[in-house]
């Protein structure tokens, strides 16, 4: 299964401008992305977790 396809049936993907360019990317090496937490804030949680692990594939 596609890394991207995953990522959508988790929910972890909600909204791309266009997903064609998105596959292509991912496909093609390395890309840059937000997860959506700040690691130089005061905490982090077990709730980060799941961000951190998926953008380790």
């Amino acid at each position: 299964m596609h890394i991207f396809d995953e990522l959508k049936e988790r929910g972890l993907i909600f909204q791309t401008t266009d997903e064609e360019a998105l596959r292509r990317a991912l496909e093609e090496g390395q890309v840059s992305y937000y997860t959506g937490y700040d690691p130089t804030a005061d905490s982090l949680h077990l709730g980060h977790l799941v961000a951190i692990l998926t953008s380790r594939r």
